[in-house]
């Protein structure tokens, strides 16, 4: 059934299609972590402390989520589906590293259910570029879909272990401490101009 999912999925629109994927499939981590720094730097009116909280527990949890997916990784050595199936479509540069779990889907999952957990809003917003980030692993033929699902799995639990309250209140605390050097570095900033 993987496979059969994969084969549905893999490279079927035309060339604008493939090219969108293509950008979905490399590019978008690059503006999920860029979206993060923004969650955390910028003077929001509302739910500053939040936001700032949300994405200091999303960096934990990716990171922690990507270190844990490296055992899971080298124990399961999923082959990638276009080295299994050499007439997969293959629309990115290759990947020499296993198929399973997929460290994009755990890194996006991971840091989008962190966000949920402090700004409903922001992280709607990042669960769906998630998913999208996911889809578009398995269409450009990198992955198959259970390596996006075991990876999204993941982050999101890791995610949600770092709601337990005494690791919970550490990243605040520090998120706290964040936000206060945050402030005063823009404040001196300000002031000097």
């Amino acid at each position: 059934m993987d496979y059969t999912l994969y084969r549905a999925i893999d490279a079927r629109g035309p060339h604008v299609v493939d090219e969108l994927f293509k950008f979905l499939a490399t590019d978008l981590p690059v503006v999920i972590v860029a979206l993060v720094a923004l969650l955390f730097l910028l003077a929001w009116r509302h739910a500053r402390r939040q936001r700032r909280e949300g994405a200091v527990a999303a960096t934990a949890a990716a990171a922690l989520a990507l270190l844990i997916n490296q055992p899971i990784a080298h124990a399961v050595d999923r082959t990638r589906p276009y080295l299994t199936h050499p007439h997969a479509t293959l629309l990115i540069a290759r990947s020499h590293d296993p198929s399973f779990p997929s460290d994009h889907a755990t890194g996006a999952f991971a840091i989008a259910t962190a966000i949920w957990f402090y700004d409903r809003t922001a992280g709607a917003l990042f669960l769906v570029l998630a998913a999208l980030l996911a889809f578009a692993r398995v269409y450009v033929g990198t992955h198959y879909p259970s390596d996006v699902l075991g990876g999204a799995a993941i982050g999101a639990t890791v995610a949600i272990a770092l709601r337990w309250a005494p690791l919970r209140r550490v990243l605040e605390r520090f998120a706290g401490e964040c936000s206060r050097l945050w402030e005063t570095i823009t404040r001196v900033g300000s002031a000097a101009r």
